[in-house]
């Protein structure tokens, strides 16, 4: 398996990006995500995207690392980095900074993730907490008592939870439906399994 870092230029903690570099083979910023990983310490690989908001002190930094120049302006510099990087078959990504300061930036991160869902495990990191997009089961270890949420964005059906203190049984869910919203953990593995649909699963550590 193959592992990319992405970095953007949401809200990030520096302590937690020094975390998962360590655990990535590769580190990809988004744009101004450079600046974000300068904060932090961080060199990536490689930055990628149209280029209109990295900062000349991290082009000058960062003078000896590729610098990635994609035309098109009908996506975001997040949707840009990641088909970069299914097109080279990374099969994992994390995802820092894709949250926070503009909303509509971080429900469209969320939103564009899921094209890419199928080929690599995505997950989405914070302060405390991760976003999975689903397009597949999942199974997952989380210390008991830890709040787990299920958010579906299209219909999803056949919803069967396990090692949750609600679980479910071949369940059916209209997009939007709150349903599955703070339930928690209470076993050592969790699984959750549907037959069809999409949906966000929020951790908290």
């Amino acid at each position: 398996m193959s592992k990319a870092l992405l970095i953007c230029n949401g809200e990030n903690s520096p302590a937690l990006l020094k975390r998962l570099v360590k655990e990535a083979d590769f580190v990809l910023a988004a744009d101004a995500g450079a600046d974000a990983a300068l904060k932090a310490g961080v060199i990536p690989n490689a930055v990628i995207g149209d280029l209109d908001s990295a900062s000349p002190r991290a082009r000058r930094t960062l003078k000896n690392v590729p610098f990635i120049h994609i035309v098109r302006q009908d996506n975001t510099d997040f949707d840009k980095a990641l088909h970069w990087l299914a097109e080279r078959k990374f099969t994992a990504c994390a995802v820092a900074g894709a949250a926070g300061k503009r909303m509509d930036f971080t429900v469209g991160n969320l939103l564009a993730a899921f094209t890419y869902a199928k080929c690599m495990d995505i997950i989405f990191y914070g302060d405390g907490w991760t976003i999975r997009p689903l397009v597949r089961g999942l199974k997952f270890a989380a210390r008991t008592g830890t709040r787990m949420s299920l958010l579906p964005v299209s219909a999803c059906r056949g919803i069967t939870l396990k090692g949750m203190k609600y679980p479910l049984q071949n369940a059916a869910w209209k997009a939007g439906q709150t349903t599955g919203t703070s339930n928690e953990v209470c076993a050592k593995r969790c699984a959750i399994s549907f037959s069809s649909g999409k949906m966000l699963m929020y951790l908290e550590d």
